[in-house]
């Protein structure tokens, strides 16, 4: 069997732009009363049985299809492994479903570990929104025996603390406060989807699906959400809201491209950290730590604009402090939330610390 690391070179090679030759089909995976698309990835020439992964896209628009997620897809079957990619469709559509996706996730799990292909208990990795969730789902009896690691690149742990950081951009950890200007498409997204369950903002549906319409031509036009591109759009999405709801526009989508000051923001973070809760019991993976059972690898750009790194360490420390056994947190200065991020002055030293947290992950099924 590949050793983690071995694994991990071949992974590099390939996202650098070596993929072994691989079978790519359009599958689709029955979940509940619903079946959903699918992208399977296989070695063309497999030797043996191999570790098989399910991979979960995050709140994007393009979804599975995302240039991004498919390299990494290709880039682990090289490694070589099964990938299975299921579609979210309430994910490609911007909508948390949190309910909606636990059972695509369970059955995708159950089928990348059923197929003849695959070797052992499967792996479960989710990107971004898709990471707290696949913690969630190695919480689901259904899925014990079958799951042999769970990761998350880029994932939240505590809501009101995610949500002051899309606001502001503070965030802290060991009592030192941190800053790194926020990409308000998380803020958006939020607030299209939860902004009415807030207390006061009952009467605010126009506004939230002003916000939607946002976060949708931002996500299809692969264009960083503080580019003046989106002016234009933000706007006339401003201009056609009532009267009363423009101040409130103006903290999610600022003129100019500026972000709204702590006093402003505070009370909407935590309101709609509270309307999440309030809707979707159990997202926080902060909630349900102590009940993961499997191994853990956490994985968090240090340049992240979305969700803070700090997050992913909180994770950590609270894996820690409930006696998980075989959990690890790698931050790195090479990848931003989903991309390659802004690089580091100790290129050579980051690119060790990455190869020894994907070893951590290819190394666990």
């Amino acid at each position: 069997m590949l050793s983690g690391y071995r694994r991990a070179m071949r992974y590099s090679r390939a996202w650098a732009g070596n993929p072994i030759p691989l079978r790519e089909d359009e599958i689709t995976v029955a979940a509940g009363p619903r079946s959903v698309p699918a992208t399977l990835f296989v070695p063309a020439r497999p030797r043996g049985p191999l570790p098989g992964w399910v991979v979960l896209h995050g709140l994007t628009r393009p979804g599975r299809a995302h240039p991004s997620l498919l390299r990494f897809c290709r880039a682990l079957a090289s490694s070589p492994a099964v990938v299975l990619c299921p579609e979210v469709p309430e994910w490609r559509e911007l909508r948390l479903a949190p309910r909606e996706a636990q059972p695509i996730i369970r059955s995708s799990v159950l089928a990348v570990a059923g197929r003849p292909e695959t070797e052992g208990p499967a792996g479960l990795l989710g990107f971004s929104f898709g990471a707290p969730q696949a913690l969630l789902a190695a919480t689901d009896p259904a899925v014990e025996g079958t799951l042999g690691c769970v990761a998350g690149f880029g994932g939240f742990f505590d809501l009101d603390a995610t949500l002051r950081f899309l606001f502001t951009g503070h965030h802290a950890w060991e009592g030192r406060p941190l800053h790194r200007r926020p990409d308000p498409y998380g803020r958006w997204v939020v607030g299209a989807n939860y902004l009415t369950a807030v207390p006061g903002y009952e009467r605010a549906g126009p506004l939230a699906e002003a916000l939607h319409t946002l976060a949708v031509a931002a996500g299809e036009r692969q264009i960083e959400s503080w580019d003046p591109a989106h002016d234009p759009v933000k706007d006339a999405l401003r201009a056609g809201l009532p009267a009363e709801l423009r101040p409130v526009w103006d903290v999610f989508a600022p003129a100019g491209g500026g972000d709204p000051t702590q006093e402003q923001a505070a009370p909407l973070a935590h309101g709609l950290a509270e309307a999440i809760r309030a809707d979707a019991v159990g997202l926080e993976p902060r909630h349900h730590i102590e009940a993961l059972r499997t191994p853990v690898r956490l994985l968090h750009g240090s340049g992240d604009a979305l969700i803070p790194y700090t997050e992913t360490l909180r994770a950590g420390r609270a894996l820690s402090r409930a006696g998980h056994r075989d959990a690890r947190v790698t931050i790195t200065g090479l990848f931003a939330h989903s991309g390659e991020g802004e690089g580091s002055g100790r290129r050579t030293v980051e690119a060790l610390r990455l190869l020894r947290g994907l070893a951590g992950v290819l190394g666990a099924v």
